[in-house]
């Protein structure tokens, strides 16, 4: 049947490409110009299932509580008069408790781990190619008290399947010897050598033009006005201009702004946009940068080689659909990059970004048919859409196609 998927971020391309696969003619909407142009731009660059302990947790609200008014604090609460925004907050406390969090971290494992066999077979089959990295994602601490806690986080991924290993401050130097010109000591990390990087982008770039070749209508530089419905069901797409785009069905991945094209109908996607920066620095000879893709816990950052550059990315600023640059956030990345590697390349010539990442208050994303038959979303992703990107399109391709997903579905349906 016709699918119309709204959205060419990752989390759009890698949805198209499943539906082509099962058969079904794929037409992809995008406001912007060309693919990858938004959020899955120039984020941290990690395919990190160790990455699946969520924000919600007990010790988030005290630890927020300390961060209020800081302008450089991993994550940053910018009060306001949005009931979205308090909404989204009072749903985020209700996370924090260890049940809660438990069962938040294995509904996470169980899709990334998914998406991550995803992506390696999808890179086998069709030889893609996006500056990937094979070697594993290292998480380190400088402070005793956040390793603690890690610990027992990474005993329960491995009870789930994600081989997060608890490492001595040694080991780590073992395996990433660029932190041993490290500005701070480090107490201890965990790795996870299954774990990967590579370049977001390119990725999106390079599989929608493989999906172009397969069929799929790209059709880019289009607002779209609203979604229209029989009552029961979705039969169309109001495009700029008084367009409207007939289809059989219609997925909705366009990340933060989904919530935003549902409500009109009556649906109240539990989705606040957490504004993310990145820094990217340019490597040269006399470089001395990782190799192995890292997560600083502690301050909520990743380190990703991307061929000549280094990534560095995370926090969270939840600040409404503003995507302005900070300055004092900006160079808190920098700060900590060139603590932990005093000659990771050119510090004066970074470039930064910013974007809205779709985040639940579980981190649990939302995979699945809403109250309208033929009406599904594929959001809610936060930090981790370019983990689970592969493994939600394969699912979401299921769930269009009436087949039986791979894996349990119920974890991710909307409520």
């Amino acid at each position: 049947m016709r699918v119309v998927v709204l959205g060419a971020g990752v989390i759009g391309v890698t949805a198209a490409w499943y539906l082509a696969e099962a058969g079904h003619e794929v037409v992809v909407i995008e406001r912007q110009p060309a693919a990858a142009l938004e959020t899955s731009f120039a984020n941290g660059g990690q395919i990190s299932v160790s990455h699946a302990e969520p924000w919600a947790n007990p010790g988030a609200p005290l630890q927020i509580l300390k961060w209020l008014g800081r302008e450089n604090a991993p994550l940053l609460w910018r009060l306001s008069a949005d009931p979205w925004q308090w909404a989204w907050g009072l749903n985020f406390l209700r996370q924090c408790t260890p049940a809660r969090m438990r069962a938040n971290i294995v509904a996470i494992l169980r899709l990334a781990l998914y998406s991550r066999a995803a992506l390696q077979a999808l890179r086998s089959d069709i030889g893609i190619s996006y500056d990937e990295v094979e070697r594993g994602i290292l998480h380190v601490y400088s402070d005793e008290k956040v390793f603690a806690h890690a610990v027992p986080q990474a005993e329960l991924m491995r009870q789930y399947g994600c081989d997060r290993m608890v490492k001595s401050a040694a080991e780590c130097l073992a395996i990433e010897p660029a932190l041993r010109e490290s500005r701070v000591k480090l107490v201890g990390g965990t790795y996870t050598a299954s774990d990967e990087s590579g370049d977001a982008c390119k990725f999106t770039v390079a599989l929608a033009e493989r999906c172009a070749r397969r069929g799929v209508e790209f059709r880019y530089g289009l607002s779209i006005e609203g979604l229209v419905t029989d009552g029961e069901r979705f039969t169309g797409i109001r495009l700029g201009g008084g367009e409207v785009l007939a289809a059989e069905a219609c997925v909705a991945a366009l990340g933060s702004y989904t919530p935003l094209l549902l409500r009109p109908l009556g649906l109240r996607l539990p989705v606040y946009p957490a504004k993310g920066y990145s820094a990217t620095i340019e490597l040269d000879g006399d470089s001395v940068a990782p190799r192995v893709s890292l997560t600083d816990d502690q301050h909520r950052l990743v380190f990703s080689r991307l061929g000549s550059r280094l990534r560095v990315a995370g926090t969270a600023e939840f600040a409404g659909y503003d995507t302005s640059l900070n300055d004092a956030r900006c160079e808190a990345l920098l700060a900590r990059a060139f603590t932990l590697f005093p000659h990771a390349g050119r510090r004066h010539g970074a470039e930064f970004w910013a974007g809205l990442r779709p985040a639940t208050p579980s981190n649990v994303p939302l995979i699945g048919k809403t109250r309208y038959r033929n009406l599904f979303v594929n959001t809610g992703h936060g930090t981790l859409g370019w983990t689970m990107a592969c493994g939600s399109g394969r699912l979401i391709a299921d769930l269009v196609s009436e087949r039986i997903p791979e894996i349990d579905s119920a974890d991710y349906a909307l409520r």
